[in-house]
């Protein structure tokens, strides 16, 4: 049995249940076809369609330029009539940013500060006169022990005084004028020849050694001046004393003995001298050899 639904054939042999099934789900999906058109419908906002022209490539390109403010300092200037605004722009026609310059404060080096070197001084001289007053005092003792003892022996050679009293006799002469007189004018000549000759040689004291002889026997003659006394003297008694004493023994011995002193001591003065001599000329040559040299800084 065949029956027609809607306009379209259906099979015979297929069951009426099975038909009635397809017939409702085939509704039902056109049904949600149809309600998914509707709503895809509503949802679609129509935009008018831009047709994009094309570019050539031959006419300039426009740009936009802001038109001028009214008040602005170039709104007033001339505008050119064939000029097209942003035409044929270029790198260099763009406004250029103006950079304010960065001011760099100068960097101070400091500079080296100046070192003052003091120049060295001069080497002094060495002297040789205080050497030669040392020596003197020596050689002094050498001439008080001598003419004591010379004027002891002529004493006693003489007759006037006993061997056993020589000992007393020496004693009461160290408290005497007679005794120390010559000996202080030996020192002082003798110190007196040291300081003229100071560093000379030998040969220096072996000429003037005679005025230190003389000086010593013209302080015989002051000794026994001072012994008389002679405050107590008239010029008469002073004048006979200093002729009895011209040509006395002992005169002759304080001058001799003055003279050989002086020369063999004197040689020790003047070894000193040339001592001192070298010294000096060495100390000159490391003085020129330094400023030869020019300043040194010693780094610590």
């Amino acid at each position: 049995m065949s029956d027609q639904k809607n306009g379209e054939p259906v099979d015979e042999n297929v069951p009426a249940e099975e038909s009635t099934s397809v017939d409702a789900a085939v509704a039902s999906a056109n049904e949600g076809l149809a309600d998914a058109e509707a709503a895809s419908r509503d949802a679609v906002v129509e935009e008018p369609a831009v047709a994009s022209e094309p570019v050539e490539h031959d006419q300039p390109v426009v740009r936009d330029e802001p038109a001028p403010v009214a008040g602005s300092s170039y709104a007033d200037d001339p505008v050119d009539e064939d000029y097209v605004p942003g035409a044929y722009s270029t790198a260099a026609d763009e406004p250029t940013e103006i950079v304010e310059p960065v001011v760099v404060a100068p960097v101070v080096v400091p500079q080296p500060q100046p070192i003052f070197v003091q120049a060295p001084e001069a080497p002094r001289p060495r002297g040789n006169r205080a050497a030669a007053g040392a020596i003197g005092i020596l050689a002094a003792l050498a001439f008080g022990i001598l003419y004591l003892a010379a004027a002891i022996g002529l004493r006693i050679a003489r007759g006037d005084l006993a061997v056993e009293k020589a000992g007393s006799e020496a004693t009461a002469a160290l408290a005497s004028w007679w005794f120390w007189v010559p000996v202080v004018v030996f020192f002082l000549s003798f110190w007196l020849l040291g300081a003229i000759v100071n560093r000379g040689r030998w040969g220096h004291w072996v000429i003037f050694g005679l005025l230190v002889g003389v000086a010593s026997y013209g302080g015989h003659l002051l000794g026994q001046l001072f012994q008389a006394p002679f405050w107590q003297l008239t010029a008469s008694q002073g004048e006979e004393l200093v002729r009895g004493q011209l040509l006395a023994p002992l005169a002759i011995v304080a001058l001799v003995i003055g003279r050989e002193l002086t020369i063999w001591f004197g040689a020790w003065v003047a070894a000193r001298g040339k001592r001192m001599s070298e010294l000096n000329r060495e100390a000159q040559r490391e003085y020129e050899r330094t400023l030869e040299a020019g300043p040194r800084i010693q780094q610590g």
